[in-house]
């Protein structure tokens, strides 16, 4: 299907109005057409992504060691894997893992800046694909006061 200003005008006035109606809440229409966002586990996310990813030491996750509010946690993902194409953060603990995925333009640096909801004391996964192929760096980061409760 061939995607033009209108079609994505069209979708995304739909989006809104169904969000403004309360029909669909702000996360899911962010979340909306992309494969993961509903995986309740982190098996079934990296499934959905591509499968496992191999371990490498090119990249970098900069998170505090303990975080005192869950809601409100920086991470920072850097990868120095030439031509790395999507960048996936995880939260191991969370009710839905997959909490972010963004796409690198060709010939841009590799390092995104977020703040990320922790329901509690986990595990954050980076996962990068370059070059076709799936990486992946892991960090722990306690939580004092969760961020995802109700």
């Amino acid at each position: 299907m061939k995607t033009n200003r209108r079609t994505v005008l069209q979708a995304t006035g739909a989006m809104a109005t169904l969000v403004a109606l309360g029909i669909v809440t702000a996360q899911q229409a962010h979340a909306a057409g992309r494969p993961g966002f509903d995986a309740r586990t982190l098996q079934d996310a990296l499934r959905t992504l591509g499968g496992a990813p191999a371990t490498s030491n090119q990249i970098s996750i900069v998170s505090p060691d303990i975080a005192e509010n869950g809601a409100v946690v920086p991470v920072t993902v850097i990868s120095r894997l030439p031509k790395t194409t999507e960048m996936f953060v995880l939260v191991e603990r969370n009710p839905l893992p997959l909490t972010v995925a963004f796409t690198i333009p060709e010939g841009t640096e590799a390092e995104i800046q977020t703040r990320l909801r922790m329901s509690e004391s986990s595990n954050i996964v980076a996962v990068v694909r370059a070059d076709g192929r799936l990486f992946s760096v892991v960090k722990e980061t306690r939580v004092i006061l969760g961020g995802c409760g109700g």
